[in-house]
C-alpha cells in the first residue's frame, strides 16, 4: 500500500509513535466531529516539520496544518493527505530591565503561556488566558478577546516560507499515485522572520492565512506587573468567560463580529438561539456559538452555519462572516 510507503520514509525522521494512519479527525477538533485523516503527524521540532513537508512535495499530497483544533471544523470525508499538528512546545524569557521578551513556539498553547507568564510576574497576556487555542493558531488569526489581541504584543514571528504550493489529489487515490517527477525542493522553502508590520495584521486575519507560511515561533514583548494583580484579572476573564459561554463542544465563536452590530445579537433578534438542525444547535446560551449537542456530523454544523447566514441576510440583510475555519472534502 502506498500508505504504508509513505509512512515508513516518514519514519526515517519522525517516531512511528507519533505516525497515524487513517486518523479520526474528531480526536483533534474541539467541535468533536470529523471524518479521517489519510496520514496525522506530530511533530516535535523544525526538522521534523520539513522532512513531512518533503516527503509530502515527493508524493504529492496535500499537507493540513493544524494546532490544538479550536478554531476549525472537519467536514466528514475526513482530510486528504498528511495532516501535520504541531507541537513545537518551547518558552523561552527574556528578562531585560523595563519588560521581557517572550519566545513561544507555535504549539505552546495560550493558557499554558498565560500561566508561565504569571508565575513570572509578566503582564499583558491575561486576555489570551482563557483562548483553548495554541500560539500558532493565535498568530495567524490574530486571536484576541476583552479589547486585546495578538498584534498588540507581537515582536516577531518566525516562519516557513513555502515556495509552492502542494499538489492535491482525490482522497480515494492515495495508493494508485504514480510518482513520476519527485518533486523534492524542500531547499526552495525558506525560514523567515517578519516583523509586526510584515505579519499584515488584521480583525481575525494576518498574512498567514493564505498558508503561504507556516508559523515557527512568535517573539512578544510585555511589561512586568503585579502578580496578584495580574491573577485576579485573569480570574475575571476566565469567569466571565464561563458564565457568557456555552459548554458544549464547540470552536469558540462562530462568525466574525459585524462592522457595525453585533453578531450574537443579531442571530438572537432573528430568532435563531437554540434552533437545531441534527446535532448541531445555535446554543441556548450565547447566540454566537453553534455546538454539538452530542451526536452531531460536520454536515449538521455546516447547514446550520449556512442556514443562519441565510436567514440573518433575509431578516435583515447583514451579512454575517464565518470565523471557524472548514477543512478537508
Amino acid at each position: 500500500m502506498k500508505v504504508i510507503e509513505i509512512c515508513n520514509e516518514l519514519t526515517k525522521v519522525i517516531s512511528p509513535t507519533r505516525i497515524y494512519m487513517n486518523e479520526p479527525m474528531k480526536k483533534y477538533t474541539s467541535f468533536k466531529v470529523g471524518g479521517n485523516a489519510d496520514i496525522l503527524i506530530k511533530v516535535k521540532d523544525v526538522q521534523e516539520l520539513i522532512h513531512a513537508i518533503k516527503i509530502a512535495d515527493k508524493y504529492y499530497l496535500p499537507v493540513t496544518i493544524i494546532g490544538n483544533g479550536s478554531n476549525i471544523l472537519v467536514r466528514d470525508n475526513g482530510i486528504s493527505g498528511i495532516v501535520i499538528k504541531i507541537e513545537f512546545d518551547k518558552i523561552e524569557i527574556d528578562k531585560q530591565k523595563d519588560f521581557a521578551l517572550i519566545t513561544a513556539g507555535a504549539g505552546v498553547k495560550l493558557m499554558k503561556l498565560a500561566q508561565e507568564l504569571l508565575n513570572s510576574g509578566i503582564s499583558g497576556f491575561e486576555f489570551a488566558s482563557g483562548i483553548p487555542g495554541t500560539i500558532g493558531g493565535a498568530v495567524k488569526m490574530n486571536a484576541g478577546a476583552y479589547g486585546s489581541e495578538m498584534k498588540d504584543v507581537i515582536v516577531s514571528t518566525k516562519c516557513l516560507e513555502l515556495k509552492k504550493q502542494n499538489r492535491p489529489i482525490r482522497k480515494d487515490n492515495i495508493d494508485d499515485i504514480e510518482i513520476t517527477n519527485p518533486i523534492n525542493n524542500i531547499d526552495q522553502n525558506t525560514i523567515v522572520e517578519l516583523d509586526n508590520k510584515e505579519q499584515e495584521f488584521r480583525y481575525r486575519n494576518s498574512v498567514f492565512s493564505d498558508k503561504k507560511y507556516i508559523v515557527l515561533e512568535t517573539k512578544i514583548k510585555l511589561p512586568y506587573g503585579n502578580k496578584e494583580d495580574i491573577k485576579a484579572k485573569m480570574e475575571e476573564f476566565n469567569k466571565s468567560r464561563k458564565e457568557k459561554q456555552p459548554d458544549l463542544p464547540s470552536a469558540g465563536s462562530t462568525f466574525k463580529r459585524g462592522e457595525d452590530f453585533i453578531t450574537a445579537k443579531v442571530i438572537d433578534d432573528c430568532g435563531l438561539k437554540g434552533y437545531t438542525i441534527g446535532g448541531a444547535q445555535v446554543s441556548e446560551k450565547h447566540a454566537g456559538f453553534i455546538v454539538n449537542t452530542g451526536d452531531a456530523t460536520a454536515q449538521d454544523i455546516i447547514d446550520l452555519i449556512d442556514y443562519v447566514k441565510k436567514v440573518v441576510y433575509e431578516k435583515t440583510g447583514k451579512t454575517i462572516e464565518l470565523e471557524v475555519e472548514i477543512l478537508g472534502e
